[in-house]
C-alpha cells in the first residue's frame, strides 16, 4: 500500500532539510497527534541507522510493539542535501500484519513564490496500517514541522536557524 502527501512550507529548503535530518528536530515534529517521540538512534548519513519509539498519551491505546508504544528501526538509503531523504523502516513487532519494510521518500523543491514544497511518498505500508491513518498522522506531523521551520528556533536561541 502507498500514500503520498504534499505540504507547502514557508521556509527555505536548507532549513526544511535540517529538520528532516537532525534528531532533535525530528523528535519535535515527526509523530501523530496524541503521541510523543523518543529517538534512540538517528545517524543521518547514507546507510546510517534509525530507531524511534512513538508512544500514545492515552492509556487505552495499544501500540504496535508493546504497551502503548510503536517502535521502528531502519536506515537512511539516500540523502541529497536540501532535496531528498529516503528512509527504509520496519516496526519492531511479532504481528505479521505489521511486518515488512516501509520506504519513506521525502522530496523538497522550491515552491512558486518562495518557500519549499515537501512531498512525502510512503511505500510498502503493512496490511495492518490504515492508509487513511497514515495520511492523517503525517498531516498532523507536517503541521508541527511547519511550526518548527516557519518560526523562530524552538530550542531557545531566539533567532531563526
Amino acid at each position: 500500500m502507498t500514500t503520498e502527501i504534499s505540504r507547502y512550507l514557508a521556509a527555505p529548503r536548507p532549513r526544511v532539510y535540517d529538520a528532516l535530518t537532525h534528531a532533535d528536530d525530528v523528535a519535535r515534529w515527526r509523530f501523530p497527534s496524541g503521541m510523543s517521540c523518543r529517538i534512540h538512534a538517528f545517524d543521518a548519513v547514507e546507510g546510517g541507522r534509525v530507531r524511534v519509539s512513538l508512544t500514545y498519551a492515552a492509556s487505552d491505546r495499544i501500540g504496535k510493539t508493546e504497551g502503548r508504544t510503536d517502535t521502528y528501526r531502519g536506515r537512511f538509503s539516500a540523502l541529497v542535501p536540501d532535496q531528498l531523504v529516503v528512509e527504509v523502516d520496519e516496526f519492531e513487532t511479532d504481528d505479521p500484519s505489521l511486518a515488512g519494510e516501509m520506504t519513506m521518500t521525502v522530496r523538497l523543491a522550491d515552491a512558486d513564490g518562495g518557500g519549499t514544497l515537501l512531498t512525502a511518498l510512503h511505500e510498502g505500508l503493512p496490511a495492518g496500517v490504515s492508509a487513511a491513518d497514515n495520511e492523517a498522522g503525517w498531516r498532523e506531523a507536517l503541521d508541527r514541522l511547519a511550526l518548527l521551520v516557519e518560526t523562530e528556533d524552538v530550542r531557545g536561541s531566539g533567532s531563526p536557524r
